[in-house]
């Protein structure tokens, strides 16, 4: 154990030189990749050697990372640097959803969809302010423990490992979905089977060394993931004449892509194509309303707020300082992705739209348009389609079909950049899915294991037997999670929205008002659980399956606008209504708000 010990500190010390070599080692084999295709290596074999590549390295560094220390496996030891707890969270939240399937909700949605980017970034100012340092200094392990001992009573405790179970396992799932799609696309693969091997990468990372193993993992992760997002974006915006930081400069073709659409005209879709289901054509878009994107941005904040696999990462840095410093650079880290995805999307949209552009398709010849290589390797996969409707030979806006997933993963090939490009872009969404994924599973599996088995079905279980039932959890979990991808219920987008609303619906305000109201109890807790999270669910049901119309245009990826004010109303009403908490859950309360000073529970609680 003190050998253990030692080599972690040591390790912990030369952080800065071990992510520079690793820094420098995956570029250096960037380039490598780049010389063998200028060789005439083929594409696949370029998109299978970074996916290999990356794996194992990740593999790697979970084999190295393995413990079977409880709090190393739960909570890394409370050991983490700010800096890179801070890179660890921003690539536990840039998910595959942030990476994959963002850009392509603003490409077909437009401004409505910048809900997400507003949401998922101002939810930080929300977890910063609200949350984080006074989890920390609470000194638990996961969310549930959190309110199993704010509140009381294995009650609130089950209700809130329910709730974390259902958000955690509905934004798992998409990010096995965004696996499976980049898989198949690398691979040459059905997306059915590439779910499966997307899992396997997962596991690797997270099975040995828990949470400890998962932030060294995602700290790897994160430079892959957004050197492979900046990269297409800068070398294609210099293609287009927009400089190498496009960011604060392409209004113009935001300009350009207005008049071109006026040019083809938005006509509605004639059919959709079976499997395929979005358009160049957004006229089937959410709502365009300032209400769509303010009500998705207030569900993403509130989740993003909730969600206990985010939470759970302030609980590994060495002090309530530290978590506090830890939010800042996650917000530092997520920025340079969210504030780069309206630029790519407006960019793959030029090159698909604009005649004057060698990649643009809309008024080509059919046949031209099909016998595009980019073209033919996405619709092989299932993933895009090109219908002459209307039989006159040329592609019109509304005959060119694609799912929103792959404009991100398809964009070098679009822009006809090297295909080593497009090999960096999938294992970046590779990394981006496997990161979150990690943490999901991790948060699940601890929950279940910490919350539902230790605290309340076997209070007297060893560690060897605690920390073997989390990782038979994380197998079960995972291949479930696996199953349900594979049925393709909706996008990538949409779980992930889902996932947000099912815990702001359920946890917002328990956690918000477990700090910052004395007078909250345990019965109040109880209310604003189930209310919140069975009014959201209600509602989701109801309008996802057309058995009712929405109300003020709340759409099903939106319920969590009903959910809360539910969770609200019942939570405050029912603790006014019954006994206030002891004076000492008062008294702790009062004293988690204080920043300085110990943890209130003690390690190996």
């Amino acid at each position: 154990m003190a050998i253990e010990t030692t080599g972690r500190a040591r390790f912990i010390d030369n952080l800065g030189r071990v992510y520079a070599l690793y820094t420098l080692g995956f570029l250096a084999f960037f380039a490598f990749m780049a010389v063998l295709e200028q060789l005439g290596m083929g594409a696949q074999a370029i998109g299978i050697g970074f996916l290999m590549f990356t794996i194992a390295i990740y593999a790697v560094i979970g084999w190295l990372s393995r413990t079977a220390e409880v709090d190393a496996y739960y909570v890394a030891g409370r050991e983490v640097p700010a800096l890179y707890n801070g890179m660890a969270t921003a690539a536990d939240w840039m998910s595959g959803a942030s990476f994959v399937a963002l850009a392509g909700g603003v490409y077909f949605g437009g401004y409505p969809y910048l809900g997400f980017i507003v949401g998922w970034t101002g939810g930080y100012v929300l977890v910063n302010s609200l949350l984080a340092p006074y989890l920390r200094k609470f000194g638990c392990y996961t969310v549930p423990d959190f309110i199993g001992t704010r509140y009381g009573g294995n009650t609130a405790r089950l209700c809130a490992v329910i709730i974390l179970v259902v958000a955690s396992f509905t934004y798992v799932t998409a990010q096995i979905d965004a696996t499976g799609t980049i898989a198949a696309q690398t691979l040459g693969i059905p997306y059915e089977l590439g779910v499966w091997f997307g899992l396997l990468g997962i596991f690797i990372c997270s099975m040995l060394g828990g949470m400890r193993g998962v932030t060294w993992t995602q700290v790897a992760q994160y430079i892959v993931l957004i050197i492979a997002y900046l990269v297409p974006i800068i070398w294609m915006s210099n293609k287009q004449g927009f400089g190498i930081i496009p960011h604060f400069s392409y209004g113009e073709a935001l300009g350009r892509i207005a008049e071109l659409e006026a040019l083809y005209g938005l006509k509605p879709a004639l059919e959709a194509i079976p499997g395929v289901s979005v358009l160049v054509n957004p006229q089937n878009a959410p709502e365009g309303k300032g209400w769509a994107m303010v009500s998705l941005a207030i569900c993403m904040m509130a989740g993003t707020a909730s969600l206990p696999h985010i939470l759970m990462r302030y609980f590994t840095t060495p002090s309530v300082r530290s978590a506090r410093r830890s939010v800042g650079w996650s917000l530092t880290f997520i920025f340079l992705l969210y504030f780069s995805a309206p630029a790519l999307a407006t960019l793959t949209k030029l090159q698909l739209l604009d005649p004057n552009l060698a990649t643009s398709v809309i008024g080509k010849a059919v046949e031209d348009v099909t016998n595009l290589e980019w073209v033919k390797h996405w619709s092989a996969v299932g993933m895009l389609a090109v219908a002459d409707q209307n039989g006159d030979g040329i592609v019109q806006l509304n005959e060119f079909f694609m799912r929103p997933d792959i404009v991100v993963l398809a964009t070098p090939e679009i822009a006809g950049l090297p295909y080593v490009i497009s090999g960096l872009v999938a294992a970046g969404g590779l990394a981006a899915a496997m990161s979150t994924a990690d943490g999901l599973l991790l948060a699940i599996a601890n929950a279940l294991s910490h919350d539902l088995y230790y605290k309340i079905i076997d209070p007297n279980a060893d560690t060897r037997r605690r920390l073997t039932v989390a990782r038979v959890l994380l197998l079960f979990i995972g291949a479930g999670g696996a199953l349900v991808a594979s049925l393709k219920l909706t996008g990538i987008l949409g779980a992930v929205a889902w996932a947000f609303d099912f815990a702001c619906s359920g946890l917002f305000f328990p956690l918000v008002l477990g700090v910052w109201w004395k007078r909250a109890n345990t019965a109040g807790a109880i209310a604003g659980m189930v209310g919140g999270f069975v009014a959201g669910s209600w509602y989701l049901y109801m309008v996802y399956n057309g058995l009712m119309d929405p109300w003020w245009g709340i759409d099903h990826i939106r319920f969590g606008i009903i959910g809360m004010p539910v969770s609200l109303v019942a939570m405050v009403v029912v603790s006014l209504l019954t006994p206030a908490p002891s004076q000492e859950i008062q008294d702790m309360v009062d004293e988690v708000r204080i920043p300085t000073g110990k943890p209130i529970l003690a390690a190996g609680h």
